[in-house]
């Protein structure tokens, strides 16, 4: 039974999503500022600084549960710091109003494992929170963009008349080149991978623009190179079974090149992006029975993680990379008393 009085231990993964979420949530901080002090729209701007709060509230609830347990609260990102606020408007409203929904979709899976990753009651109830909070500003942003006629539906399947069993192995193998339709899950991936590299690449395009690094400039220029072939491998898949495929963002990113974000901010953003597509990937892949997409999502997958670890080496040179929880080096402590 826990209480007050004998308060278990967090454990490792507990302490894991605590300090990756008060990474992730002081980042928001600065770019939701920046995108509230720049928002025009008078109906996107109260879904920002909504946003805005359930950051604050995270930084604070975290750094309490932290300093109760005697650990250390992590450096993180302040506006101080890491964004200009006064800066010219570099992403345009309905860019941020995608933004903002794509966040939420990726916040409903982190929470989520955050709720199965947590055991003490107090840590479960607190990401219980954070998953509906979640759930509210996905519904908030999609309500907009649908009303706005910014949201991209998935393509629509044609309805099973009745039930029917795979009689060949062409369900899975290509026979003599010849591809079957894609199935209902296999669109549904290809679509939203295009879409959020989509996006992607139009925040890397933002964020070249304002590097003040050289190397973290070509990193992101790279990031480009590699996001739009990404695109277009999985436009042509679309398109190979007659199916639309979202529009690209670009057209919403300003001609501005003045310091807006610091590169230690846009480096650890992009570095979020990295892991979240190798996460999709894989989700991708388990779901896509079709041989050649499953290699081809495991062709791009070890493409990205190779670029994930040249970011790592820009953070490190620089001093970036703020160092995660780690298990004590037994060995170490043995040395060092000698």
């Amino acid at each position: 039974m826990e209480g007050k009085g004998n308060q278990i231990r967090l454990t490792a993964g507990e302490i894991a999503q605590l300090w990756i979420q008060y990474l992730n949530d002081s980042a928001s901080i600065c770019v939701l500022s920046y995108f509230l002090e720049k928002a025009e729209d008078e109906e996107i701007k109260p879904l920002i600084q909504f946003s805005l709060e359930l950051s604050q509230s995270h930084i604070q609830k975290i750094t309490t549960i932290l300093t109760e347990e005697k650990n250390v609260v992590p450096y993180g990102f302040s506006i101080k710091e890491d964004v200009d606020l006064t800066a010219p408007r570099l992403y345009s409203d309905g860019f941020v109003l995608n933004f903002l929904n794509q966040m939420a979709k990726v916040g409903l899976t982190s929470y989520a494992g955050s709720v199965s990753a947590s055991v003490r009651d107090d840590i479960k109830t607190y990401y219980m929170d954070c998953l509906t909070e979640t759930m509210n500003l996905y519904k908030k942003s999609t309500d907009l963009l649908l009303s706005k006629g910014l949201f991209f539906r998935s393509p629509s399947m044609p309805n099973l008349e009745k039930v029917e069993f795979v009689k060949k192995q062409w369900f899975i193998l290509d026979v003599f080149g010849e591809k079957r339709p894609l199935i209902a899950a296999e669109v549904d991936h290809l679509f939203a991978n295009l879409q959020r590299n989509a996006l992607g690449v139009a925040t890397l395009t933002g964020f070249s623009q304002v590097a003040q690094n050289k190397d973290v400039k070509q990193f992101f220029l790279k990031g480009l190179e590699i996001g739009n072939k990404h695109i277009k491998l999985f436009r042509a898949k679309l398109e190979e079974s007659k199916l639309p495929a979202p529009m690209g963002w670009d057209s919403e990113i300003t001609n501005s090149t003045s310091y807006t974000f610091s590169d230690k901010l846009m480096m650890f953003f992009t570095s979020g992006l990295i892991s979240l597509s190798v996460g999709f990937y894989g989700t991708a892949t388990s779901q896509s029975p079709r041989g050649d997409i499953g290699a081809m999502y495991n062709r791009l997958s070890m493409e990205v993680q190779m670029y994930s670890e040249d970011g790592a080496n820009i953070m490190i040179k620089n001093g970036w990379l703020e160092q995660p929880p780690m298990a004590s080096d037994r060995d170490e402590l043995v040395r060092r008393k000698n």
